[in-house]
């Protein structure tokens, strides 16, 4: 199964090490899903993870801001999505995660984004809270 973990994911397991986000990140470490992802994500990603609000609380240096992108991008399944998509109006930007999903044959994707969740299904990929997506892999 392979599943698109969005950036508010990624960062929310690094902001709080015992919540859902990070429970799910250490189940793809377990091997239970796989994860695609596109550089379009990982750019997002680095952006994020650079934000003041971010970096004071990680205290990342920048070189390993762009080193963490590259090991997620080697740990994931590197996708490029040859469409572009222009499905969510609010947020242009979370088009990205629907492009990735599509190219990369996602099952789910799992975020904490209102605009993605909304859809709640794309073209057969289901859009998931990280708390559902927990209950669907301990169901």
């Amino acid at each position: 199964m392979i599943v698109i973990l969005d950036t508010s994911v990624i960062v929310s397991a690094f902001l709080s090490p015992s919540g859902p986000p990070a429970e799910i990140v250490h189940r793809w470490e377990l091997h239970e899903f796989d994860v695609a992802v596109s550089s379009a994500l990982i750019s997002e990603l680095e952006s994020v993870l650079g934000y003041p609000r971010i970096a004071r609380h990680l205290k990342w240096p920048e070189e390993t801001i762009s080193s963490f992108g590259r090991r997620y991008a080697s740990a994931a399944i590197l996708v490029e999505p040859r469409m572009r998509l222009e499905v969510i109006g609010e947020d242009p930007t979370d088009n990205r995660v629907l492009e990735c999903a599509i190219a990369g044959n996602a099952a789910y994707v799992v975020t904490g984004d209102k605009h993605i969740l909304d859809i709640k299904e794309y073209q057969g990929i289901v859009m998931l809270s990280p708390a559902g997506f927990l209950a669907f892999l301990n169901s």
